[in-house]
């Protein structure tokens, strides 16, 4: 999983509700700007992902579980296996 990947999984949880990001936020009993573009990168340009305090609120909220949220996830790129050193 990547942070675009979790993102756009928060993005398209949003759309399939008929809200906006804030409009989620708010629906998980947020602050409004909690998904807003601009907190999804920290100052020094590394990202920032959600907490899993928010996500969980949000997966609550929508009453769906994590497997269910991996599904509006964007799945891209090929699965690959981590390598044991």
């Amino acid at each position: 999983m990547t942070h675009s990947e979790l993102w756009a999984g928060i993005i398209n949880v949003a759309k399939s509700r008929h809200l906006t990001c804030s409009g989620l936020a708010r629906a998980a009993g947020l602050d409004s700007t909690t998904f807003n573009k601009s907190k999804r990168i920290n100052r020094d340009g590394t990202p920032r992902w959600p907490s899993t305090y928010s996500l969980a609120c949000v997966l609550d909220a929508v009453e769906i579980g994590l497997a269910e949220f991996a599904r509006f996830m964007p799945h891209d790129r090929p699965n690959h296996r981590l390598r044991r050193k």
